[in-house]
């Protein structure tokens, strides 16, 4: 990496939303933000990941059904919408849809890896005023590529962020962050990409794998859950003495919280509504039905967001339990049922190693699992 390091004032990790925010929400039956993928291509093949191979890949939304979804999105209320793919740099449209989004007001997040982000591409990003969010898992070359499926990803990642540099990220204006899985093979090196992300003024975005296609495949990646938690301990220890950051721990991020389900939702790019994307139940389909509708009268939607009294065993108890769900997708995928306890969390694991479960305790037991229904 070619960036030298220097002080920069650190970032607050702002991916959610105050409680305030989130609360008038919920009780509004309101978006605050909204997932939406233009695509499913992409030329990476990471081993975690849960976008199918491309000769799975058809009847994707058309420019008019994107345009019409974004903006039934903001009439609900949503302010940022966050595109997902797929890699939306290689999707022909992208910019064309961002500048649509901007005009009317719209927030734009986008995770990418690099793969499209010429120097041309980062002004254009930078002048829109986009949040990049680029994916990057390791400082060694050959286990980037091997985490990415890709021979070159390593040099891809590292020119995009170069261009996202010279073009003017990060800044105060312009939000630059690294996403990461915590992997076995990455695990030790993570608290120094920390470091130098906090460095470098980028926001670092650290999550738990969520154990869902590709991953099912490749058990070699997982961290058992009692190593997740020192992990987790180690990092807000370092982030509390190196930056003056205090959080408290618990799934599946890094320094942060997921409650998107409370607020948000994804469209794929087939139109098809879900929580999340590792809550893969299909809640309706925005070419036959408006998506006022459909989150309405979703009762999973209604159960998430009504956790504190859907949720089931040990999550439902927890000390943690109003402001912490776990990972609704792990605790789908491994379980069947998205209310259940999430079997990664490191207290739910501890408090189940002592009785036999009915579902996956820990990810060892991941290539074990059925395929995904619900309970």
């Amino acid at each position: 990496m070619k960036f030298s390091v220097k002080r920069y004032p650190v970032p607050i990790t702002n991916f959610e939303f105050s409680k305030d925010a989130i609360a008038q929400a919920v009780s509004q039956n309101r978006l605050l933000s909204m997932e939406i993928e233009f695509s499913l291509r992409c030329n990476f093949r990471c081993p975690y990941c849960y976008v199918p191979h491309e000769d799975q890949l058809k009847d994707e939304m058309s420019l008019e059904e994107i345009r019409a979804v974004i903006l039934q999105a903001k009439s609900l209320g949503a302010a940022k919408i966050i595109i997902l793919g797929g890699e939306p740099t290689i999707y022909p449209h992208t910019l064309d849809m961002i500048g649509f989004m901007r005009a009317n007001g719209l927030e734009v997040e986008m995770f990418s890896n690099g793969s499209g982000i010429t120097a041309e591409f980062a002004q254009a990003l930078h002048a829109h005023q986009v949040r990049v969010v680029m994916k990057m898992n390791s400082f060694n070359e050959a286990l980037q590529n091997k985490l990415s499926g890709h021979p070159n990803a390593f040099r891809i990642i590292h020119n995009a962020l170069a261009h996202l540099k010279a073009a003017g990220y990060p800044s105060s204006t312009h939000f630059l962050a690294v996403s990461s899985i915590i992997c076995r093979q990455n695990i030790t090196e993570l608290p120094r990409m920390w470091q130098w992300l906090r460095q470098q003024g980028m926001a670092p975005y650290f999550e738990i794998i969520t154990p869902q296609a590709n991953a099912r495949l490749n058990e070699w990646l997982f961290v058992q859950p009692p190593e997740l938690e020192r992990f987790f301990a180690d990092m807000a220890d370092l982030d509390r003495r190196l930056f003056g950051q205090t959080w408290d721990i618990q799934p599946p991020l890094v320094g942060n919280k997921c409650m998107r389900h409370q607020f948000s939702c994804l469209v794929s790019s087939q139109g098809e509504v879900r929580p999340c994307v590792g809550v893969t139940l299909p809640l309706g389909n925005v070419r036959r039905q408006p998506l006022a509708d459909i989150l309405s009268g979703s009762q999973v939607l209604k159960d998430l967001k009504n956790y504190r009294n859907t949720i089931k065993g040990p999550c439902r108890t927890c000390e943690r339990a109003q402001e912490c769900y776990g990972c609704r997708g792990a605790a789908f995928q491994m379980t069947g049922d998205y209310l259940a306890s999430d079997p990664l969390c490191w207290r739910n694991h501890r408090l189940t190693q002592a009785q036999p479960m009915n579902s996956c305790a820990c990810a060892s037991q991941i290539a074990a699992c059925g395929p995904s229904k619900v309970a």
